[in-house]
């Protein structure tokens, strides 16, 4: 889909579900970086949700997607650090997968999981940044997903810094 395809009576819907138990308002970040979008408000538009933990991610986005007409979906979550936290995550994780296959839709899962930093400055700025990046991977792959592609094989990052690519050599 490219901007062009989008008319007046109809904008493209993205979707926003975030959670209570983060530590960090997700969604507010998620939103500020598509409200900075081109054709934000014009083009597309946001529609947001909040549920209680992670667990709920996978209805709320499935829901945003045949209730709503979301053509896809961020869905942004802390898993604490306890063992059985972890667990839980994996099985959210699953939910999310489910719920893009079960609608062929993409549903962006964005993890902070707690104990990605001990500093609470440095776990703030990786909820942040992951936020972000992948609210606009969203808009990317809706809009421009020559972005997507420009970056491939580039070792990318979201919440932390990128990693690079590798060095290349000759293939044997």
């Amino acid at each position: 889909m490219t901007l062009s395809h989008a008319d007046e009576d109809h904008k493209v819907r993205i979707g926003v579900v975030d959670t209570m138990f983060a530590r960090y308002d997700m969604g507010a970040a998620a939103r500020a970086e598509l409200a900075a979008c081109p054709g934000a408000g014009e083009t597309f538009e946001v529609v947001s949700r909040t549920v209680p933990g992670f667990k709920d991610l996978a209805v709320a986005a499935k829901s945003l997607i045949e209730r709503e007409g979301c053509a896809i979906v961020v869905a942004l979550g802390m898993p604490g650090r306890a063992p059985i936290d972890k667990q839980c995550a994996h099985e959210a994780s699953q939910g999310i997968m489910q719920a893009q296959l079960m609608t062929s839709t993409p549903i962006l899962e964005v993890f902070v999981h707690e104990d990605e930093a001990d500093d609470p400055d440095v776990l703030a700025s990786v909820f942040e940044n992951r936020s972000r990046k992948h609210a606009r991977n969203a808009y990317w792959m809706l809009f421009e997903p020559e972005q997507l592609a420009r970056r491939a094989g580039q070792g990318i990052r979201q919440g932390f810094d990128d990693a690079g690519p590798l060095p290349t050599g000759e293939i044997r």
